[in-house]
Parts: structure tokens; sequence; C-alpha cells
């Protein structure tokens, strides 16, 4: 079936060095660039570093590049409100989605997403509303899937 999802989590529109210095494995690098020309150079080198170590990697929109480059996944953003991802759970690749609300949550679970990212669960500068603890426990709780955290959290709140 799928494989286990990561303990950690590490959202990239471009390749890092200093990011991906990290020595633990049980890491999962999410690429998710949408407008750069060079998107596909920059990917090449986050397929390099996380094949050697050992990173899961999850493309986001893009079942081709998926393919292509033999990532571990799929991540679906909030925007994308498509339901063509029936398949890809026989061919052994992992869906993951983020949402902002319960609505988006039921979209999520209806694409086959495995685990969502709801956001943002703290305070962040580009968003008005947040979810907090309270809400954000209410939604995981009440959802068939696995709901994962993102956004506003830091070292003072966590």
């Amino acid at each position: 079936m799928h494989k286990n999802l990561p303990n950690f989590f590490i959202f990239l529109d471009q390749y890092n060095s200093e990011i991906l210095k990290n020595k633990n494995i049980n890491i999962g690098v999410i690429y998710r660039n949408y407008s750069d020309r060079k998107r596909e150079i920059q990917l090449q080198k986050i397929v390099s570093v996380c094949k050697k170590n050992r990173f899961q990697l999850y493309i986001s929109n893009d079942i081709k590049l998926v393919h292509r480059y033999k990532a571990d996944g799929l991540y679906i953003p909030s925007f994308n409100k498509t339901k063509n991802f029936d398949n890809l759970d026989r061919k052994n690749i992992t869906i993951l989605g983020s949402a902002h609300n319960q609505k988006e949550i039921q979209r999520k679970i209806q694409q086959k997403c495995v685990a969502i990212f709801l956001s943002p669960l703290f305070q962040i500068e580009k968003a008005k509303r947040f979810l907090g603890l309270h809400k954000f426990n209410y939604l995981s709780k009440t959802s068939k899937v696995k709901i994962l955290p993102l956004g506003g959290i830091s070292e003072k709140n966590i």
C-alpha cells in the first residue's frame, strides 16, 4: 500500500542546500514551485539530494513530473479542485493535500489524500485568519485521514 509518512516535512520553492543538509532520514520534501521557468533544473537537484539522503519526495500538482522523477507522491494544493487522482492509489503513489477549512478537507478526502496539511494553525503575516489549537483539534478529530498542522508554528508556540 503506502509508505509510512515522514515525521517532518520541508516545503521548497527552490533548491536550498542548507535545508537539505539535515541528517534525519525521516523527512519528506514537498517541492511546490509553480511559476519558475527553471523549475525542472531545481527539481533535478532536489531529486538527487533526496535519493542520496533517502528523503521522501512529493511533487506539487504535476503527475507527469511525479512519474518522470519517480517521486514518492503527489502534493495537491488547496486551490486544485480536480477529482482525477483515483488511479494513483494503484500505482503506489502517496497523495498529500492542503486545506484551510472543513469544505476543503472533504474535497481532499474525495481526491484520495492520505494526509492533509491544515493551515494556518497560528497567526501569520499573509493570512487574516488562523485556526488556533481548539479548531484544529476539532477538525482533525472529525476527519477520516491524518491531519497535519501547518503555518505559524515556531519555537515559541510549539
